[in-house]
């Protein structure tokens, strides 16, 4: 059965190469991994982690892309693969411009696709954008959803979704988060030689394409008052800065030169998670990280209003505090004042999986 994995952004390849790894190890699959690299250098670094191999890179990436021009030239590239190879299955993953404009392409040339990822809601359109509408149209068309909860199944099943068509599989994340954590620790960064001892350590992401602006900058300010406590009070933020400008230019504004901000290059994906290992608690809007810290009993304060992954709500892993700057600063100050909220965060339980959702994936193609 021939296979074609597509990745684009640095997410994507984290919850696909174990997908990958299961395909290749597997006798009677034969997968083809496509790089469209929508995310050039950010991709690689997990390449390199997981050692994926590579059989076509569209290397479309570009200084000020567009989502347009993303989606445009994924079509056309994909297109192209699949005029030249014939493929029972092209496999996409989550929200991405990459994984909608691949499934599209699969569909006009009458490949089946399956979903990695698939059922997530937050039922708001524009929150998060695109990523909402994303998923939702290549739910659509997929052949076989690959719902990572029974909660993202049954989302799929009150949108009258075939039940034939929904599996459950766990969530990819937690296969490369064991594979990661089996692999040796890398040295921390150099930028954090200095780190105080004697503050927690509060280990920030924050990139969402709706927060640019003043919910960003309200984001920096909240860090920046952490970061410039003193007397016990205070904490050491550290940030893997996202190399968007809209990103950067609140950061500068906002953290550059405080002693306690360190501000880092965006980090592989191994020296990522042994920095959410040693964190105390996160702060971030991403999706992937409510996934991986449950798994390492490590609180994460969501910086949206909405997600996509209400188990980590439910489960008491993951608090929705938005970007409202006085509220991220009393969610930060309970949870290093009262031990017994800490605590209650902090127990390690993962609702998204138990490291085989790969193999199930493989498991539902044969």
């Amino acid at each position: 059965m021939k296979v074609l994995v597509v990745m684009g952004t640095r997410p994507e390849a984290i919850k696909m190469a174990p997908v990958a790894h299961a395909l290749a190890s597997a006798a009677d699959m034969e997968p083809r991994v496509c790089l469209t690299a929508q995310h050039r250098d950010m991709l690689d670094d997990v390449i390199r982690v997981f050692d994926v191999r590579v059989h076509h890179d569209l290397d479309l990436m570009t200084p000020g892309q567009t989502l347009t021009h993303v989606a445009v030239k994924v079509l056309e590239g994909v297109d192209a693969i699949l005029a030249k190879e014939k493929f029972d299955w092209v496999l996409v993953q989550g929200d991405t411009t990459t994984s909608l404009a691949a499934a599209q392409a699969a569909f006009h040339r009458e490949v089946r696709v399956g979903h990695v990822e698939a059922g997530l809601r937050t039922w708001n359109i524009r929150e998060p954008f695109p990523e909402e509408w994303n998923r939702r149209a290549i739910d659509a068309l997929a052949d076989l959803a690959f719902a990572p909860t029974e909660q993202s199944k049954q989302n799929l099943l009150d949108e009258k979704f075939a039940p034939e068509r929904v599996l459950v599989t766990g969530n990819t994340a937690i296969d490369a988060l064991h594979l990661a954590l089996e692999r040796p620790e890398p040295p921390p960064p150099p930028e954090l030689k200095n780190l105080a001892t004697d503050r927690p350590m509060v280990l920030v992401t924050a990139h969402r394409r709706e927060s640019f602006g003043a919910p960003m900058e309200s984001i920096m300010s909240a860090l920046a008052e952490l970061a410039s406590r003193s007397n016990g009070t205070g904490v050491s933020v550290v940030y893997p800065v996202h190399p968007n400008p809209n990103v950067r230019a609140a950061v500068a504004k906002h953290l550059e030169g405080l002693e306690h901000a360190h501000l880092l290059k965006p980090l592989d994906y191994l020296t990522f998670v042994h920095l959410m290992k040693r964190a105390h608690l996160i702060l971030s809007d991403s999706g992937g990280i409510q996934e991986e810290a449950p798994g390492l009993g490590k609180p994460v304060l969501v910086l949206r209003d909405r997600t996509e992954r209400p188990e980590a709500i439910t489960a008491g892993t993951a608090m929705l505090v938005g970007t409202d700057r006085t509220r991220i600063i009393e969610a930060v100050d309970r949870l290093l004042t009262d031990p017994e909220a800490y605590r209650a965060m902090a127990v390690a339980r993962n609702p998204f999986g138990d490291g085989h959702a790969s193999e199930r994936i493989v498991e539902a193609l044969r």
